[in-house]
């Protein structure tokens, strides 16, 4: 029970902040054990997935935005990522400096096979907990963000 003056729908969201963050923290974990057998861990596979989604290769801060995480950390395990082969760096026509990031075949090839994985985990993860109740969630997480973006 909260001492301060939240009103209640303040209460109640403090409360599903702190929970998201106990979220995310399991989240990672599992993601870890994801993808320990790849020889990746969360981090990677998250700079990996922004390449895989967009379909295309991006600069470091264009992944940084996609998955709000701070533009250095992702230029450092972007470097790890490429002395292990799953990313190369590219030129950037537009941007002398900014190079491109892409999946290598190995590393297309890995993130294949972690999707495939990931969505065993999730169907099974999700298979009694209803569609329309993720989505509402999901709509309340993005309203939330929607606020906390300038």
């Amino acid at each position: 029970m909260m001492t301060s003056n939240h009103t209640p729908s303040g209460e109640a969201l403090t409360d599903l902040i702190l929970e998201t963050f106990k979220l995310n923290g399991a989240l990672l974990d599992v993601g870890n054990q994801l993808t320990e057998p790849y020889g990746l861990t969360s981090a990677r596979w998250q700079v990996m997935g922004a390449i895989d989604l967009a379909g295309q290769a991006m600069t470091v801060a264009q992944i940084a935005r996609r998955m709000g995480l701070a533009r250095q950390g992702v230029q450092r395990i972007a470097n790890d990522l490429e002395g292990i082969g799953m990313v190369r760096f590219m030129d950037n026509v537009d941007h002398k400096r900014a190079k491109l990031v892409s999946l290598t075949p190995t590393g297309r090839k890995t993130m294949d096979q972690i999707n495939k994985a990931q969505a065993a985990w999730v169907n099974e993860l999700s298979s009694d907990l209803g569609e329309k109740k993720i989505k509402q969630a999901l709509s309340l997480l993005r309203s939330v963000q929607t606020r906390l973006s300038p």
